[in-house]
């Protein structure tokens, strides 16, 4: 049995959960042959491992890099690191919110990778706005590959997984864990070159992803906010983070200018 074998193994056995697959590494868990081809018959996706050469370099400087990413759609999106942008922030979105999402990334979508936790609110706006102009997105879910979560995403988890690219580092049908969307969103920081935050409440777990960003050296943009409404986004900018309006702004915070020479809009990165 080769080691990435071992891997998908040890994955499917404790359901993608980090901490016992590296502690059943640790103390060189012996591998039940039969129990192994019960458990491989049950895989529906495809599967990468930390050990095969075309898992992401990028993704294993991340904290806790996946042992095994489960995926439909077109893997190759994460080898381009330069052109994804994660647009991140509250499942209780205001219509604020949504409208700043679809503004921006209608515009980033055109030429960027939009990548999401497909969550309710601005992950499914995001995710969206990209699908309308027909853009590449990317979803990173918090529940088994196959398990859709929230629900109410079912139309939408469909369309990434047939047309773009959908990942977990769980397994099959595993239902979603409260403790996996902070732990989930270590990957929506490291597999993109820019996280955007378009709202957030002052507590909102969003901030687990900008520390993240900030800990990888991505960069951080906020939409701005009203000053009564407490805004996680306006304590952010006040930190440093850049402060946007438009795609405009995004592009010149990730180093990108716009050449006007045309009407088309033509980017270069520097």
């Amino acid at each position: 049995m080769q080691g990435r074998d071992i891997l998908i193994y040890l994955s499917l056995k404790y359901e993608g959960d980090w901490d016992n697959i590296y502690q059943a590494i640790k103390r060189k868990e012996p591998i039940n042959s039969h129990l192994y081809k019960e458990l491989i018959t049950t895989l529906k996706s495809e599967a990468v491992t930390i050990i095969d050469p075309y898992y992401p370099e990028h993704l294993k400087q991340c904290y806790k890099p996946p042992f095994v990413i489960y995926y439909y759609g077109d893997f190759s999106l994460l080898d381009k690191i330069n052109s994804v942008v994660a647009i991140v922030g509250s499942r209780k979105a205001s219509d604020y919110g949504k409208k700043m999402t679809r503004l921006i990334v209608s515009d980033l979508a055109k030429k960027m990778i939009i990548l999401s936790g497909l969550a309710r609110g601005i992950d499914a706006t995001a995710h969206e706005s990209a699908i309308n102009i027909n853009g590449k997105t990317i979803a990173i879910l918090g529940s088994g590959i196959d398990y859709c979560y929230p629900k109410e995403n079912k139309q939408l988890y469909d369309l990434i997984k047939k047309d773009h690219l959908l990942i977990s580092e769980y397994p099959n049908s595993c239902s979603p864990k409260q403790k996996n969307f902070p732990f989930r969103n270590r990957l929506i920081a490291i597999l993109s070159k820019s996280l955007i935050v378009t709202e957030a409440g002052i507590n909102s777990g969003t901030l687990i992803t900008v520390s993240h960003a900030l800990s990888y050296g991505r960069d951080i943009c906020c939409v701005p906010y009203p000053a009564d409404l407490y805004s996680a986004c306006n304590s952010l900018i006040k930190q440093g983070a850049k402060l946007v309006e438009n795609a405009r702004d995004v592009y010149e915070e990730m180093g990108i200018v716009e050449d006007d020479s045309n009407c088309e809009s033509n980017l270069k990165i520097n």
